[in-house]
């Protein structure tokens, strides 16, 4: 045992010294004492300065190392593939009991030479047992923990036990090359005889398609031995087949081959496409000819209702330029034509509002839809005052010409440098002459007349209970129109000023009280786990209104849920699901109103394992060899046990550690100190001294 100090240790005598005549000046100035007898006057003063040197002793910092040599015994790891793959071979019934046999064997042979960790591998590492289910395979990630876990650990030793096949990761050889030092013992599932077989390597399209449009869908296909000859590749969409191709194996022996198809999203929600291979003999599978997909076909187009009285070339105008919008549906309908519904529209655009259309007006407030409201000449004037949307016009029909000007201060959207100078030289807008009052509003282009710019607004924006609408005031967009054309033959900036408008109308605010976060895809090997919000009149989050979920599956079967209720949300756990397309729908009750929510979602399926028919045994062989292991087929492991028992470089490691305690961290230095002024004071008690 070793021992420092802060203080050199020669000060100690001098100071056992100094406590020693500082307990003797202490007890000579009491007359009393000198009656006492020699040996117990000498012992209290003994007792007084041991007590002061060991208080003192303390403060010089006294730290002592003690060493301990220990012996650590080699680390040997097992690396377990997990996926399904490796069932997927002639001896696969025995593959199981095989690889659990051999963890028994080695845990039993050499329980007293080395520690032991067992890891599996399939998406990660995890302390799993082997079940053999695994749905992806990233052999690398196994070392890559091995590396991070066991750095500067004596690790003796690595059993890798995989047919060599991944489809996650890169190479394990990358990862394998890291361990240095350290043997690698791999052992090899499956047969690696090339058979005769085709598969489907990947199925890529899009995961969103829009409806009317195309969309490719991408395969790569392998042939292993097929011979030269010619096959067919079909599409199907659910149980129809819609396209079909001839594909020709040339090499005979390996071919790859890519084909597409271009499809049509002519139906709207998650649909399946499945993509086969005809059978052809003696193919040692059949479970990688046919792979299916799901694409999300939505309707992204807004659809847009422009009403009016008669028809008016402002009108015309507008619908010319969303009509180049392929996302806008756009239909012109008269008022009096109009059949009282505003089924799936967007944006309502009125074209002078007036008494005859006040069942339009109550529609657009009862379904809360956008509206861009053009205030024309032949607007009612107390019409558009009970509309409640920020301005009164002018009561005289007498007009003026006035030009657009675009407003500093607006902030809604951006416009081009471009738009905002052509405005001001474009052919004016009529308005009706007088007063204009208005109030509370986004402007957007104000009127300028000769120049001079009037705080009137143009065209502005506003909202009422969440919901958006625009205003124009004047006519003759069709001269803006005309008057852009004139200057550059196109109509671009003319565009940007009315699909701007109308874009910012149509994009909706989320102020729904009801929410579901709900995945649109998910693979069948993930949990799904469902969260839920609820917002009150005031939009804070409450969870008293009871959620449930009904859960539709492709069979048609449904099921009920009931949301749990955390501090400010819901949740649900689903679980894992099978593979298909599931619709829900959700409801909650509050205040008594009924509050839905639905949509659908699929579950792919995850497995990549059923691709390989073959054993990569090579990518085993190249780990040992770089690591100075060995490669051992699975049936043929005893071998490996003989080796590993018969080398020199699997050795227990002995090292050194020291142990540092201070003095001060010693209690029973303290019952000395304590007991020594114990001592001291019942002596002192005893010869009558108190």
């Amino acid at each position: 045992m070793n021992f420092f100090s802060d203080i050199s240790l020669y000060w100690l005598l001098p100071f056992g010294i100094a406590c020693f005549g500082l307990a003797f000046l202490y007890y000579r100035k009491q007359s009393r004492v000198n009656e006492l007898k020699t040996v117990i006057r000498f012992s209290l003063i003994v007792l007084r300065s041991s007590t002061l040197f060991l208080l003192g002793l303390l403060l010089f910092g006294v730290i002592f190392e003690r060493k301990e040599v220990k012996v650590e015994k080699p680390v040997f790891i097992t690396l377990t593939d997990n996926s399904s793959s490796l069932l997927n071979y002639a001896d696969s019934s025995k593959v199981k009991s095989r690889v659990a046999g051999f963890h028994a064997k080695l845990q039993e042979k050499f329980k007293d030479r080395f520690e032991f960790k067992s890891y599996t591998i399939g998406d990660g590492v995890s302390l799993d047992s082997i079940r053999l289910d695994g749905s992806k395979s990233n052999l690398n990630a196994g070392f890559d923990f091995i590396y991070n876990e066991f750095y500067n650990r004596n690790v003796g030793g690595i059993t890798f036990i995989s047919d060599g096949n991944f489809n996650e990761g890169v190479s394990p050889i990358y990862g394998a090359e890291k361990i240095n030092l350290t043997p690698i013992f791999t052992i090899g599932v499956g047969d690696t005889v090339v058979k005769r077989d085709q598969l489907l390597r990947t199925v890529s399209t899009n995961d969103i398609a829009f409806y009317k449009n195309k969309f490719p869908i991408e395969i790569s296909i392998e042939g292993h031995k097929m011979g030269k000859g010619n096959t067919e590749i079909s599409l199907w969409k659910g149980q129809r087949k819609i396209d079909s191709k001839t594909i020709s194996y040339t090499d005979g022996n390996l071919d790859f081959i890519n084909v597409s198809f271009m499809t049509d999203a002519d139906d709207i929600g998650f649909i399946s496409y499945t993509v086969k291979l005809k059978k052809e003999s003696s193919e040692s599978s059949y479970e990688n000819n046919s792979r299916t997909v799901y694409v999300e076909v939505i309707d992204s187009r807004s659809k847009v209702f422009v009403f009016a009285n008669a028809p008016h070339p402002d009108v015309s105008a507008i619908k010319q330029e969303l009509d180049k919008n392929d996302n806008m549906d756009v239909s012109t309908v008269l008022i009096d034509e109009w059949d009282g519904s505003l089924d799936g529209c967007s944006l309502a655009i009125w074209h002078n509002p007036s008494e005859d259309g006040s069942d339009l007006y109550r529609a657009i407030r009862a379904t809360k839809t956008p509206a861009l409201y053009l205030l024309g000449l032949n607007s009612s004037r107390s019409f558009v005052s009970d509309m409640n949307i920020g301005v009164r016009l002018p009561s005289t029909r007498s007009t003026d010409q006035v030009q657009g000007v675009f407003a500093n201060e607006f902030q809604l959207f951006d416009v081009s440098s471009q738009l905002k100078r052509a405005v001001k030289r474009w052919q004016p807008l009529t308005v009706l002459f007088g007063r204009l009052r208005q109030h509370g509003n986004n402007t957007l282009l104000k009127q300028m007349i000769g120049g001079i710019v009037k705080e009137v607004p143009v065209l502005y924006f506003n909202s009422t209970n969440g919901v958006k609408y625009g205003v124009l005031v004047g006519e003759g967009l069709w001269r803006w129109k005309l008057s852009e054309y004139a200057e550059s033959e196109n109509n671009d900036l003319f565009n940007e000023l009315i699909q701007k408008t109308t874009q910012y109308l149509t994009v909706k605010s989320n102020l729904e009280p009801l929410r579901i976060n709900f995945p649109k895809r998910v693979l069948s090997r993930d949990p799904i786990i469902l969260r839920a919000e609820f917002y009150n009149a005031s939009f804070d989050l409450i969870t008293s209104p009871e959620i449930a979920l009904y859960l539709t599956n492709t069979e048609g079967v449904s099921t009920e849920y009931t949301f749990g209720k955390n501090e400010n949300n819901y949740t649900l756990d689903l679980g894992t699901l099978s593979q298909g397309v599931y619709s829900w729908k959700a409801s909650a009750k509050y205040s008594g109103l009924n509050h839905k929510k639905s949509g659908s979602f699929i579950v792919e399926n995850s497995s990549l394992e059923d691709l390989e028919t073959r054993a990569n045994h090579n990518i085993l062989e190249q780990i040992s060899t770089r690591s100075n292991g060995q490669f051992y087929p699975l049936n043929k492991t005893d071998k490996l046990f003989n080796d590993v028992e018969n080398r020199k470089d699997i050795v227990s490691v002995s090292y050194q550690e020291s142990t540092f305690l201070n003095l001060i961290d010693w209690k029973l230095l303290l019952v000395v100190i304590v007991f020594l002024l114990s001592v001291e004071w019942l002596v002192r008690r005893y010869s009558g001294l108190y």
